[in-house]
């Protein structure tokens, strides 16, 4: 029988694509970055597209070639967001890597551009607030969200690691609320304690989602000791 890795499966090097992809990417890469920094220093309403360019050092006009509006770059953050926990879903199915160790995983890579940019946590919120066309973008790919994450909370419920006698679309949202709070509280200090304080919460988060032991296992565990 084919043994399942211990650790997550490390993804394929895709093929090396031609100069004229990687001076595109590198341009929109350039764009996305700018307009992250800019959102968290300035907020995102104050930010203009002017100013993403200025500091991207590009014209006005390559901007609309990778985003046909501010708003964009946002999903687009959103999106990159997404393609992670997209990829560690997948891996994951093919993984015999403990839950709880995947979900530590998970919650570290998505705050990765939180540790980067401190900032860009209040932009998001303050975007959010103010314009109801990034609203109701941000709305749809929370949605995607929370179904990947409620089919990795299923995956650890079908490996018997994460408790049953709740849906896992209503943990993975107390998970999402929990992690999000944790990223805004921590985005007021913008100090170097966000790992400590995700690691917090994921040890009480764990704490409560992890399977329960049956009447039966604890039974047989005490018919256990009495004979020894």
């Amino acid at each position: 029988m084919k043994r399942r890795s211990r650790s997550l499966p490390c993804v394929r090097k895709p093929p090396v694509p031609s100069r004229r992809v990687r001076r595109s990417a590198e341009l929109r890469e350039r764009l996305f970055r700018a307009a992250l920094v800019l959102f968290g220093e300035k907020g995102y309403a104050e930010t203009t597209v002017e100013d993403i360019t200025e500091a991207a050092d590009v014209g006005k006009g390559t901007f609309f070639n990778y985003f046909p509006t501010k708003e964009h770059i946002l999903m687009a953050f959103g999106e990159m967001q997404l393609g992670k926990l997209e990829a560690i879903v997948h891996d994951t199915k093919q993984s015999d890597l403990p839950m709880q160790e995947v979900l530590r995983m998970l919650v570290l890579r998505m705050t990765e551009e939180p540790i980067r940019n401190p900032a860009i946590v209040r932009a998001l919120l303050q975007a959010n607030l103010s314009s109801v066309s990034v609203r109701r973008a941000m709305l749809r790919i929370h949605d995607r969200n929370r179904a990947l994450l409620g089919q990795l909370i299923r995956h650890g419920q079908e490996r018997s690691e994460i408790r049953t006698d709740l849906p896992p679309e209503e943990i993975a949202q107390v998970w999402r609320q929990t992690i999000f709070g944790t990223l805004l509280f921590w985005s007021l200090a913008g100090d170097a304690s966000l790992t400590e304080r995700i690691e917090q919460s994921l040890r009480v988060l764990w704490t409560g989602i992890a399977s329960r032991p049956s009447a039966n296992d604890a039974k047989r565990r005490k018919q256990t000791g009495d004979k020894g």
